[in-house]
C-alpha cells in the first residue's frame, strides 16, 4: 500500500515541504531513497523501537520510503515521526484520509515520546503558504509554530497521541498565541539598566548617540573600568523591536535551535557575546551542514566581542564584509544559503598587553612599541567599519560611593527613539536605509553638509590631530546623528567638535 505523509526541509531561514513516500509490499527489507543523511538514516532502529515500545506494530513486510524532492538533502531527526506516521498508515493503523492535511514533524525517543524539533516557526510559515490545514509537532515547539495565524498548531507528547487523533478517536486543543499580546507583554523587559553605572556620564553619552544612529563602537580602556558593564546595558537604550522584526529574529533562533521551550516569539533585542576562541564559522555561519552564526543571531541587536585583540585576525575579517553588506551567504558545492546580519557591533578592548596605557593612576609597563603592536592586531578595515571610539577610564571613589540614581535606561531610549524618528522620515525613500550610520556617499552629501565655519574645524582636527582620511565620512555621520538627538535641522559646530571627539584611535600619536 502506497501513502504520502508530509514533512519540510530547512534551508537557510526558508523552508520547503517534504513529501515522504511509504510503500508497503511483499519481503522484508527496508529501503530509504531521495538523499537522506545518516541521522535520518538512523530513524529505522528509532522508530521500529518507538512502534514495538508503545504496543503498536512495525510491518513485517517489504518498507520503501522516498523523500521528494530527492535532490534536496533531507537532514536531522526531525523526519522520525514524518516517516513513523506513514509507514502506520501504510500498514493499515492509521486512517489515511487526514494525512494531507497536516505536516508532521518530530524526533522519537526509543520510548515513543517526541523530542523537539528546530525551525518549526519557518516550517509553519511554509505550511500556510502551501495551504497546508494544520502543523503536528511536539509539545515544546507548539507555541513557536502557533504564532502563525491561520495555521492549526497541535501539540503532541508521544506517538501514540498521533496515532488516536488522526484515528479520530480523540481531540487535541490547536496552540493558539496572541502574537500581538505576547510581542507587547515582554517588549520591555530588560535585566540590566543604565540606572545602574555610577559616573561614566561621557560614555553613557557616546552609546547614546550609537543607539540613536545605529553606529558600531569600540570601548577602549583598563581592566575593571566598567567595559563589560556598559555594553551589556546598550540594548535596553535601542529602539523596540517592531513586529516585523521581532518575527525575523525569531525565525534565525528557531532555526538556530536557540528558542528554548514552550518560547513563542523573541521580543527584546538580542545580545551575543561570544568568546574570542571562536571559530570562522561560529561566528558567520556555516559548517557542514550551514547553521546561522553569531553575526546572525545577534539580527536587529548587539554583538559585542570583549577582548577585540585576542579573536583570531581571520575571525575578524570574515566579518567585514557581512558589516556592510548586513548579508551574509554560504556557498556551497551545491547549494548556498542566505542568512541575515544586520546587528550593532559594540567592542571592547585594553589599550595594551598590561591594560594600563594612559591610566591616571597606575604606570604601563609594556616596552616601547609593544602598545601599537597590540592595537595592530585590528586591522584598519575593521577599525574603519567602527564609527565611535570611547576611552574608557576608571570611576573615582567618590561617583562610586555616590547614593544618587542615575539615569534610566527608559529616558534615553526615549530621546533615542525621537531621533531613529528623524532618520525614518529622512530616508522614507531608501528601502534599504534605515539609520545614518548605514548611510551611502550620495546620501552623505545630500544630507551632511556642514558650514564653513564647520568645514574649518574638521580641517584643523585633521591636520592637527593627525585623523586619518577615513575618520572624515565616520565623523560626518556622527555628526548628523548627534544633531539629529538635538532635534537640529543642520550640522553645527558643537557636533562636529564632538563627533571628533570620538575618534581616539584613529590618532596618529595614539599608542605611541
Amino acid at each position: 500500500m502506497l501513502v504520502k505523509t508530509f514533512g519540510s526541509a530547512i534551508l537557510g531561514v526558508n523552508a520547503l515541504t517534504i513529501t515522504v513516500e511509504v510503500n508497503t509490499d511483499q519481503g522484508i527489507n527496508f529501503y530509504m531513497v531521495g538523499l537522506p543523511d545518516s541521522a535520518v538514516k538512523e530513524s529505522q532502529q528509532r522508530i521500529e523501537s518507538a512502534l514495538r515500545n508503545t504496543g503498536l506494530r512495525y510491518p513485517g513486510q517489504k518498507i520503501v520510503i522516498n523523500m521528494a524532492p530527492a535532490d534536496i538533502r533531507k537532514e536531522g531527526s526531525a523526519y522520525d515521526l514524518t516517516i513513523a506516521t506513514g509507514i502506520l498508515a501504510a500498514s493499515g493503523q492509521i486512517n489515511t484520509t487526514k494525512l494531507e492535511d497536516y505536516i508532521i514533524m518530530g524526533e522519537l525517543s526509543l520510548d515513543g515520546t517526541v523530542k523537539p524539533i528546530k525551525g518549526a516557526l519557518v516550517i509553519a510559515i511554509e505550511a500556510r503558504k502551501q495551504g497546508i490545514k494544520g502543523f503536528i509537532l511536539p509539545s515544546s515547539n507548539a507555541r513557536e509554530a502557533a504564532i502563525v495565524s491561520d495555521l492549526e498548531v497541535f501539540g503532541v507528547d508521544d506517538i501514540n497521541q498521533v496515532v488516536n487523533f488522526l484515528n479520530g478517536e480523540i481531540q487535541i486543543e490547536p496552540t493558539k498565541v496572541n502574537t500581538r499580546e505576547e510581542f507587547y507583554a515582554k517588549l520591555n523587559e530588560y535585566e540590566f539598566d543604565f540606572a545602574d553605572v555610577k559616573g561614566q556620564e561621557n560614555i553613557k553619552r557616546a552609546l547614546e548617540i550609537a543607539a540613536a544612529g545605529g553606529h558600531n563602537v569600540i570601548l577602549i580602556g583598563p581592566p575593571g573600568a566598567g567595559k563589560t558593564m556598559l555594553a551589556k546595558r546598550l540594548p535596553s537604550i535601542l529602539p523596540p523591536l517592531n513586529l516585523h522584526e521581532a518575527l525575523e529574529t525569531t525565525k534565525i533562533h528557531s532555526v538556530a535551535g536557540r528558542m528554548g521551550k514552550d518560547a513563542s516569539l523573541v521580543s527584546v533585542r538580542p545580545f551575543r557575546s561570544p568568546h574570542h576562541t571562536i571559530s570562522d564559522a561560529g561566528l558567520v555561519g556555516g559548517g557542514t551542514f550551514p547553521q546561522p552564526g553569531e553575526i546572525s543571531l545577534a539580527q536587529n541587536g548587539v554583538l559585542f566581542l570583549d577582548e577585540l585583540p585576542e579573536f583570531k585576525r581571520t575571525v575578524l575579517e570574515v566579518m567585514r564584509q557581512p558589516m556592510e553588506d548586513r548579508v551574509v551567504t554560504i556557498s556551497r558545492a551545491k547549494h548556498s544559503v542566505e542568512y541575515p546580519a544586520s546587528f550593532m557591533l559594540v567592542a571592547a578592548m585594553n589599550p595594551c598587553p598590561c591594560g594600563y596605557y594612559n591610566h591616571p593612576e597606575i604606570e604601563c609597563v609594556c616596552g616601547p612599541g609593544i602598545v601599537q603592536k597590540y592595537l595592530n592586531k585590528i586591522s584598519g578595515p575593521l577599525l574603519d567599519r567602527i564609527d565611535i571610539h570611547v576611552e574608557v577610564t576608571p570611576v573615582p571613589f567618590r561617583e562610586l560611593s555616590d547614593a544618587k540614581l542615575s539615569e534610566k535606561s527608559a529616558l534615553v531610549r526615549e530621546r533615542v527613539v525621537a531621533a531613529r524618528k528623524i532618520q525614518e522620515s529622512r530616508f522614507s525613500e531608501n528601502t534599504d536605509i534605515h539609520c545614518n550610520a548605514q548611510m551611502n556617499s550620495k546620501l552623505l552629501r545630500n544630507h551632511c553638509q556642514i558650514t564653513p565655519e564647520g568645514s574649518t574645524i574638521l580641517r584643523n582636527a585633521m591636520e592637527k590631530l593627525g585623523l586619518s582620511a577615513r575618520a572624515y565620512d565616520r565623523i560626518l555621520k556622527v555628526a548628523r546623528t548627534i544633531a539629529d538627538l538635538d532635534n537640529s535641522n543642520s550640522i553645527k559646530t558643537e557636533h562636529l567638535a564632538e563627533a571628533i571627539h570620538y575618534r581616539s584611535l584613529d590618532r596618529e600619536n595614539w599608542g605611541r
